[in-house]
């Protein structure tokens, strides 16, 4: 599976949100609903936790052809297994996690034009999709930046030959729409994860997104 087709519908996780059913069997069922890239995003957990539950996650996926990726720590993703690493604005510089992580999958958030511009100026193989976002308010992310709108959101996709997935405030009567900015795919939290059944949340997603 491309790089592009593993964009498609990408779960980020979030504890909180996925309440007593747990992360790992949000992500099974959300598995049965056709999800294909998972990025654990967990910033108020320990580095223990964090590795436990990625661990754990390597091996709901393993042998599903999913990719699972790491927010931001490089060395939880090396440390696991994982099969990438998600870097920010602020986080290591991605020409870093290049050199650290290897052949292992790598992603970048933008939200600017400007953004957009560097990572396209970025050395050739640094960086293997973008993050487009917050394509929409959300409060899922409480620093995030301002929403873009689906104009901006089109214009970021349009500088760059990168793969790019759409972040926030994306669920299953708006995925679509937000599709035909150009991106690859999109990318939820709650949409997933705070749904009664995970499962038929991400095949509505799907079906949202086709």
């Amino acid at each position: 599976m491309s790089v592009r087709e593993r964009l498609d519908l990408y779960l980020v996780t979030d504890t909180a949100l996925c309440g007593g059913r747990g992360v790992v069997d949000t992500v099974r069922a959300a598995l049965r609903g056709g999800v294909s890239a998972v990025q654990v995003r967990e910033p108020v957990v320990t580095t223990r936790e964090l590795c436990d539950l990625t661990s754990a996650l390597r091996g709901v996926l393993e042998g599903t052809g999913v990719p699972l990726i790491v927010n931001d720590r490089v060395d939880v993703a090396l440390a696991t297994g994982a099969d990438g690493v998600h870097v920010g604005q602020q986080d290591l510089d991605p020409v870093l996690a290049r050199a650290l992580v290897g052949d292992l999958l790598v992603g970048l958030s933008v939200t600017t034009l400007e953004e957009a511009a560097a990572a396209e100026a970025l050395p050739e193989g640094t960086v293997d999709y973008l993050g487009v976002g917050p394509v929409l308010a959300t409060a899922t992310k409480p620093d995030a930046a301002a929403a873009l709108g689906l104009e901006a959101t089109a214009a970021v996709v349009a500088a760059t030959r990168l793969p790019c997935v759409a972040i926030g405030g994306i669920d299953a009567l708006n995925a679509a729409e937000v599709r035909r900015t150009g991106v690859d795919g999109v990318a939820v939290v709650s949409a997933i994860c705070a749904a009664a059944d995970p499962a038929a949340a991400a095949t509505r997603l799907r079906g949202g997104t086709r």
